[in-house]
This record gives structure tokens, sequence and C-alpha cells, in this order.
């Protein structure tokens, strides 16, 4: 696996990405986030590919006080062969580059595989509580 910054040229390998691997949801437009990543740290957005196809992704962001990364994601086919290891020790490095003290990342309480992933990388689950407000509806 080749990893690279985001080209635009992805996003339609990209969405159908995110939605093989159940990482869209209907009131977040993929495209839309997309479309705001790019407007902000547009080179911490990463695209695994294999054989010159996007299969793999990860949305890293950094406010100067923690890194957070999204929309992890590596194409069933290509699970467990280390890409998605691979794909969070760049995003490690990104952020270590930037000074960045701490990473955080959401995962939905009731996927097993992926906070189990997690945890084999040294992840734990931090004592808070994630709180949401939208500001901006996709639909």
């Amino acid at each position: 696996m080749q990893i690279r910054p985001y080209r635009p040229a992805d996003e339609a390998d990209i969405v159908s990405l995110w939605q093989t691997c159940g990482l869209t949801r209907p009131w977040n437009d993929p495209k839309k986030d997309i479309a705001r990543k790019l407007t902000e740290q547009p080179e911490l957005f990463l695209v695994g590919e294999v054989d010159g196809r996007p299969m793999a992704s990860a949305m890293i962001g950094f406010d100067g006080h923690r890194g957070w990364v999204y929309y992890v994601a590596v194409h069933p086919e290509h699970q467990r062969r280390d890409h998605g290891r691979r794909l969070m020790a760049r995003a490690e490095q990104l952020l270590i580059e930037r000074g960045c003290p701490k990473i955080n990342l959401l995962v939905r309480t009731g996927n097993h595989r992926v906070i189990d992933f997690y945890r084999s990388l040294g992840y734990a689950q931090d004592e808070a509580v994630s709180l949401g407000k939208r500001l901006i509806p996709d639909l």
C-alpha cells in the first residue's frame, strides 16, 4: 500500500470506500465532509492505494491542542494486512511532527472489532463523554 495525500479525483472512490465500510450516516454528507476537510489542513487527508486504486483513508486534524482522526477505513478486501496499522502510524507521525501531544478518535460503541483494533495499537478509552451539536445541517 502506498500512502499519499488525497487528490480531488479520489472523491468517488473514497465515498464508495466509506459506504462499503459503514462509515457514512444520512445526516453527514460525505462529499461535504471532504470539501470541508480540503479547506483546512488538506495535506492531512491521507489515501492508501494499491495498484493505483484508493482502498484506505484517514482524515487527520490538529487544532494546536489535540489531534483527531476521522474516516479511518480500509476496504474489506484489503483488511488484516497491516494497512490500517500503517495508516495510523503515518497519522501519528504527522501529528508528532506538528508537536501534537495527544491523538483522539471516536468509534461507535457497538463496533467492538474496531475498538479491539485500536486497543492493539495502544489506544485506551478516555474517561470522557463525547457531546456534539450540529451547527450546519447537511440535509
